[in-house]
């Protein structure tokens, strides 16, 4: 039994982020040894961090030196689990697409030639895959597949990653997979865009000030679903299900990795105020002419006083949410709607609805007392 225990031995990069600590505990549950890389911990992975099979690297993976000393050492890991990204350039630039590639090259020329029992690496990247930010859409608006074609647009740093892949996993005989969600719905203090943190504290605030609790975008983003949500349960699911399953040297499958489910804004918004404690409908309302990034201009002397009022764990309110984000979410100009066919064809099961998913991680943000 302990042999079997150990058997399969994981190293996740980005283990502090939405994905990445859904993955730790998924893994560990299910008896594996984890190796968890970030630049630094995160208190709040406290039931994590104490596991006698888990192991914290702290590396930064852009200093090539740090990486080498620090991942040459790691020799028995089975399988790879890539859910990171640097966040420093804007999406689509040249400097953006550079840092992400060097990153993870930095992080594979260390490790592949001691990792001799490694059999999968599997990359998490996006359904931004399909679309460019520069002003071209990657075909005609509808459903996309793992089989449309790249945007000849911008520099998307998921190619260059994909590239690398194949051009040094079959040096090595290893398999791997690609993993693309939409927008993501977990808990994390260490994601960039979070857009479940980002709608909890703005819900918060407005309970806290007796606000309305407005939806501020465009009305095709309230009225019609422009992009699929990516419960990080889900997310991490398919990662293991995909790691597991495929054959050893037999590489580049890639999946959407999306709930599934249809939804509207305007069908689920009054139910995550409930779920927040604004429980008057008429007060979950709709408004072209909000702006976030406006609104919650200056508040973050009122976060700090929930914070200390509920005595919730320290946090700024940057750390949880990003307002430009939230902005950008709501006032999409493009749909990224994609097709789950592929993994649903080889046996993968996970589903979620989109509201369903943001009541279970609202209940998680106030366990680890994030939110009141």
């Amino acid at each position: 039994m302990a042999a079997k225990a150990t058997s399969n031995v994981a190293i996740i990069f980005g283990v502090t982020g939405l994905v990445g600590k859904e993955l730790a505990t998924t893994l560990l549950l299910h008896g594996w040894k984890v190796y968890g890389v970030a630049r630094r911990p995160d208190v709040s992975m406290a039931t994590i961090t104490a596991h006698r099979r888990y192991h914290f690297v702290s590396c930064d993976l852009l200093d090539s030196h740090e990486a080498r000393d620090k991942l040459s050492l790691i020799n028995d890991v089975t399988h790879i689990f890539w859910v990171t990204w640097a966040s420093m350039f804007s999406l689509d630039s040249p400097e953006c697409y550079e840092q992400n590639r060097a990153m993870m090259a930095n992080a594979l020329v260390a490790m592949l030639p001691k990792a001799g029992r490694l059999r999968h690496f599997s990359l998490q990247t996006g359904v931004k895959h399909y679309i460019s930010l520069q002003g071209l859409l990657g075909g005609e608006v509808g459903c996309y597949n793992e089989e449309s074609p790249r945007v000849n647009i911008g520099h998307n740093f998921y190619y260059g990653l994909e590239d690398l892949l194949q051009e040094m996993l079959p040096l090595y005989k290893v398999d791997w997979s690609i993993h693309r969600p939409g927008f993501i719905i977990g808990s994390s203090r260490r994601a960039y865009y979070n857009l479940m943190g980002t709608i909890c504290v703005y819900g918060t605030i407005c309970k806290y000030l007796n606000l309305p609790f407005v939806f501020g975008g465009t009305k095709m983003c309230w009225e019609e679903m422009c992009i699929d949500a990516s419960d990080t349960r889900l997310v991490a699911d398919q990662h293991v299900f995909a790691a597991t399953r495929h054959e050893q040297g037999k590489g580049g499958w890639a999946y959407n990795a999306i709930n599934g489910e249809y939804y509207t804004w305007k069908e689920i918004w009054p139910g995550i105020g409930a779920k927040l404690g604004i429980e008057t409908p008429e007060k979950c309302s709709f408004s072209g002419d909000f702006v976030y990034s406006l609104a919650m201009e200056g508040m973050e002397g009122v976060w700090k006083e929930i914070v200390a009022k509920e005595g919730l764990v320290e946090t700024e309110m940057s750390e949880l949410a990003n307002w430009d984000f939230l902005d950008q979410m709501f006032r999409c100009t493009f749909k990224m709607l994609c097709s789950r066919s592929k993994i649903d064809l080889i046996g993968f099961k996970s589903r979620y609805h989109v509201l369903d998913s943001m009541v279970y991680w609202i209940d998680v943000m106030r366990e680890d007392k994030l939110i009141p």
